[in-house]
């Protein structure tokens, strides 16, 4: 199992930013952001060790019935927000050239959880990637569909419930079969703690958190093939 060790220094500010969301606190949750913005902090930082860890503490506090299912969505409601501000000022701050590749983000049916999704897919649009962010709960139908008209080079699916692996296989499937043969890249917070392999072929990308997904642009700055795992 791979632990990630955050900083007691980073920890303040993200059990800070986690009462600013549950409180619903737009603009200060946007201050906070700033500041990091402004110390240099680059989105990975900002995604994985300040907000990736906020909503971790929001679960934690959700799991030992200190916070409602009616917090824990309001804070995911005021993370969106933030989210959507971050990504529209780093545009706006620093326009990025395309590199003429596209990418689909989807949750797999029944997954409710996208927050990491919505990271991920922030990450392809600053590595210059033409995203299309379907969010959660998508039947395989209907991506299948999409994908064949949009013909993307990557589809990107998340799950965060053990159960709903039983979805992957056949995602997995019929999308690496598409006319185009996308790369189909699966992430969630589980992979850090079981294998899904078995899920997949030999082509299937697992990608166990925000830095494996920033570490795969880096490496496939000017493009991807199917098989690009390595």
């Amino acid at each position: 199992m791979q632990v990630k060790i955050v900083r007691w220094g980073d920890m303040e500010k993200a059990i800070e930013l986690a009462q600013l969301l549950l409180e619903s606190h737009q603009d200060a949750s946007w201050e906070l952001l700033e500041a990091e913005i402004t110390a240099s902090k680059d989105s990975l930082y900002i995604y994985e060790n300040i907000i990736t860890a906020a909503m971790r503490h929001i679960g934690h506090l959700w799991e030992t019935n200190k916070i409602t299912v009616a917090d824990e969505h309001l804070a995911t409601s005021t993370c969106d927000y933030l989210l959507a501000r971050y990504i529209w000022q780093k545009g706006k701050d620093q326009p990025i050239p395309s590199i003429g590749k596209k990418a689909m983000f989807l949750c797999v049916e029944n997954e409710q959880h996208y927050l990491g999704l919505k990271m991920a897919s922030q990450l392809f649009i600053e590595y210059g990637w033409e995203t299309k962010y379907h969010g959660p709960n998508l039947p395989l139908e209907y991506i299948k569909k999409a994908a064949e008209e949009w013909k993307p080079d990557a589809i990107c699916l998340s799950f965060s419930i053990l159960y709903h692996a039983e979805h992957l296989r056949p995602y997995i499937k019929e999308l690496e079969e598409l006319p185009n043969h996308p790369a189909v890249i699966v992430g969630g917070r589980l992979l850090s703690q079981y294998e899904f392999d078995r899920y997949g072929s030999e082509n299937t990308l697992f990608l166990k958190d925000l830095e494996d997904v920033n570490n795969w642009l880096d490496r496939h700055r000017h493009g991807v093939k199917s098989n690009a795992g390595s």
